[in-house]
């Protein structure tokens, strides 16, 4: 860096500052997506094997690698991951498949081996003689038969009487319904040819269904070659498979809780010593006069305030869906008597709209506002912008619409093969058609377009490339980045591999781009209001940025402890899930110094909501995101609970909580400043906020948490499979407590309701334009550095 003769000595020592936090956070990055990148490698090299052929002892083939990707995506194309799970990843009314076949397939063994050495069946078997089959059904289970030189895998007598069983079992339930969510006759006992056997294999649908059950209850009782674990690292919890607590899960749930205390003291004393807090630009007793009526307007910015009508419309939409869930729990075949809805929408139709709806209408509000900040950044409004908005907004219609036909469709079986590119995929929080994923992707290129040509002037005014508008474009870029990487999942993508690609949406998409998007706009909103200084949010920034992204990439590995990846991420994962608590902890410090500004703002400060709203952001951010994220991603609290209603207590804090009250935020900011004062009324939107919260806390704390709790003690004394049986669901004490959650429910819905209202009416009481296309705005230049 060049200095000028006579630069101030204070000013290097801070422009060296900055330069070091920029390198950091790159090599943070550099290194954080090298391991990462490393890491997807080695699941691809060590996931199970999905041999050419599975023979018994006599050579006869039982089921081929096309029957277990045929099963794949029979449980894909019916939307069964948002009914039930696979080696723990989906939704939580069904089974999990891999535990149910487990269990099927060891009984099975058990009663084979007890026939064969006492002539009765396992269960009619003294204490001694359970002991002695039991360790013989582990031991052969355990075993392991690939041979990778042939690719072929060769079952024993006793484990091809499980897999009969299995296929038994599967068969009956497929065809008369489990007897609690799932619809009889969903999925056809038929042939289904097609050329292309990534989609489906030649063969009926049922048997391939339970070939790939089979195969993960095999792939969860094996041994790695080489290894003294199975290819889950022990999971599910089941005894009588020889399934039990790894060394590593113990180990590295305690060396993560000891590393993230050594952390936190080295954290908090950079944080203080280099002052990373936001100074406040004003002094004290002259906060800044705030005149909306002054604020400029223009065409594209008055275009954005249907967004939010739609974002608010979507969001009451999506929490019916949630309503109609909650209520499945309690009567699974029909809403109040009423049948004909539950054919509609069964369980996995209405839980795949649920969380599509979610992510729709909180990145639509985070589309509204960067379509809002645009003109403000650079300074004028681009010609035709108007015009790029309103094509953004059909084409967000289109999407919308036309995904949702499409997975009731695809997940019905109206779709035949296309299902994986118009209907449904199969995998949970990515429903989408990969038609559908492609509109999306474009939808959000073309927003990234607007807010190019917004911010354009702004970013050639900056000199600093790394400076806040930079940042704010930086951002902006990776929304739609990092959404491609759902393209590197197909139909015939391993599910071990599939789920690792599948989380770089669901953590590094949502929980961190978003997270990064959140946390560089909240700066700039400041900074643009003139709260608080440029210089110290930029620095601020970047160090919120390397604490998320040196935490949260690695951390994504918490995902990968039990679905067939390699015992590294256990360690991995473990720790780099505890340290992302701690940029979440520290989020409520700024949290505390947005509600001091906004109390010494007054009763005429304008943004009263936009704050409210930003504070619930930091305690849910705390709460659901850290506390109750960091207690499941434990390996040895994950190895009984994956899979469980502490899952969904976690997902319901950090999504709602954090992203979708975020999204509230950044809604009432842009509609602030586009809606005439003398129509706005803040009563309504604290209201809205309380009811907001007080119904997302007595949904998580009186439901979910005491029957997660239950759930994993369950786990812990029956094994896993019983955790996640309907008979557990159908206890008292757990229906009370799912019954009861209708009054918090009530209490967010009425929230949701007012803040739908408000919207609606805002909608009908938008300002006109101030100023015309590539008209100078008399706006703040965020492009120059503060002295």
């Amino acid at each position: 860096m060049e200095i000028q003769r006579g630069t101030p000595a204070k000013k290097v020592v801070k422009a060296n500052k900055n330069a070091l936090l920029k390198s950091t956070l790159i090599i943070t990055i550099l290194l954080s997506f090298t391991v990462l990148l490393g890491g997807g490698y080695w699941i691809f090299k060590e996931q199970a094997p999905r041999p050419i052929e599975v023979t018994n002892e006599k050579g006869e083939v039982l089921f081929t690698k096309d029957s277990i990707m045929g099963g794949q995506a029979v449980f894909q194309k019916y939307g069964l991951m948002d009914y039930g799970t696979v080696l723990g990843h989906g939704s939580y009314m069904g089974p999990d498949y891999t535990a149910e076949s487990l269990k099927i397939y060891t009984e099975a063994m058990q009663d084979f081996k007890a026939n064969e050495e006492y002539g009765n069946d396992y269960s009619k078997l003294n204490a001694d003689e359970k002991v002695i089959i039991k360790n013989k059904v582990i031991k052969e289970m355990r075993k392991n038969r690939y041979d990778s030189s042939k690719d072929t895998m060769e079952l024993t007598n006793a484990q091809a009487f499980g897999l009969e069983k299995v296929r038994d079992y599967y068969k009956d339930i497929f065809t008369k319904g489990d007897g609690w969510g799932l619809k009889a006759n969903l999925i056809k006992e038929e042939d289904m040819p097609t050329k292309d056997r990534a989609y489906v294999a030649n063969g009926d649908q049922i048997t391939q269904i339970s070939d790939f059950f089979f195969w993960t209850a095999w792939l969860s009782s094996t041994v790695r070659e080489g290894d003294k674990i199975t290819y889950t690292n022990n999971w599910p919890y089941y005894e009588d498979a020889g399934n039990q607590l790894s060394f590593s899960a113990i180990w590295w749930s305690g060396a993560s809780v000891t590393i993230l205390i050594l952390m936190i003291g080295i954290i908090l004393y950079f944080f203080y010593r280099y002052q990373f807090g936001m100074q406040e630009a004003y002094k004290e007793g002259k906060f800044p006069h705030i005149d909306l009526r002054k604020m400029p307007v223009t065409n594209s910015q008055v275009k954005s305030g249907k967004y939010f009508t739609i974002v608010s419309v979507l969001f009451f939409v999506q929490c019916m869906f949630g309503a109609l869930l909650a209520h499945y729990y309690i009567e699974p075949d029909s809403f109040f008597g009423m049948k004909w809805i539950h054919d509609i929408l069964p369980f996995n139709i209405t839980k795949g709209y649920h969380l599509q709806l979610a992510i729709f209408w909180i990145a639509t509000a985070w589309l509204g506002m960067g379509i809002y900040i645009a003109p403000l950044v650079g300074g004028y409004e681009p010609k035709k912008q108007g015009l790029l908005v309103d094509i953004l907004f059909w084409a967000l219609v289109v999407l919308v619409g036309g995904s949702m036909v499409g997975e009731w469709l695809g997940a019905n079986g109206y779709l035949g093969n296309q299902w994986f590119l118009f209907g449904h995929t199969g995998w949970e929080y990515i429903e989408l058609g990969r038609v559908w994923q492609l509109i999306l992707i474009v939808g959000m290129l073309i927003w990234l377009f607007i807010v190019f040509r917004g911010v354009k002037a702004g970013l050639k005014r900056e000199t600093d490339r790394g400076g806040l508008i930079h940042l704010l474009f930086y951002s902006a870029i990776a929304v739609p980045a990092f959404y491609i990487f759902a393209l590197f999942i197909n139909p015939g993508t391993s599910f071990t591999f599939a789920d690792y690609w599948r989380w770089w949406i669901i953590h590094l998409w949502v929980e961190g781009i978003f997270e990064v998007f959140a946390v560089v706009v909240i700066g700039f909103l400041m900074v643009q209001l003139g709260l608080v200084t440029k210089k110290s949010t930029v620095r601020q920034l970047y160090f919120q940025l390397i604490l998320l992204l040196g935490s949260g990439v690695i951390g994504i590995g918490h995902h990968y402890y039990y679905n067939g990846s390699a015992e590294v991420w256990l360690g991995l994962g473990a720790v780099f899930s505890a340290l992302e608590v701690i940029p979440l902890t520290l989020l409520i410090l700024e949290a505390y110094e947005q509600y001091k500004m906004m109390r010494e703002g007054g009763v005429n400060f304008p943004y009263k909501g936009t704050f409210w709203f930003l504070i619930s952001v930091a305690i849910w951010n705390l709460v659901g995101a850290g506390v109750l994220g960091f207690l499941i991603n434990l390996p040895a609290v994950s190895y009984f609970e994956h899979g469980q209603f502490l899952t969904p207590t976690h997902g319901h804090a950090s999504m709602m909580g954090v992203y979708g009250m975020f999204a509230v935020a950044v809604l009432l900011y842009s509609l602030r400043n586009i809606v005439k004062p003398e129509a706005w009324n803040d009563k309504w939107i604290k209201i809205s906020c309380i009811l907001l919260n007080v119904g997302l806390a007595g949904m998580v704390f009186l439901s979910l948490l005491p029957v997660g709790f239950m759930q994993i003690k369950e786990a812990f004394y029956n094994g896993y499979a019983a955790s996640r049986s309907a008979s557990f669901l159908q206890k008292d004490m757990v229906q009370t407590l799912l019954t009861w959650r209708a009054v918090p429910d009530t209490i967010f819905l009425i929230g949701v309701l007012i803040l739908v209202l408000f919207c609606i009416k805002a909608l009908f009481n938008l300002r006109k334009p101030t100023h015309k296309e590539e008209e100078k705005l008399p706006v703040k230049d965020l492009s120059i550095d503060e002295e």
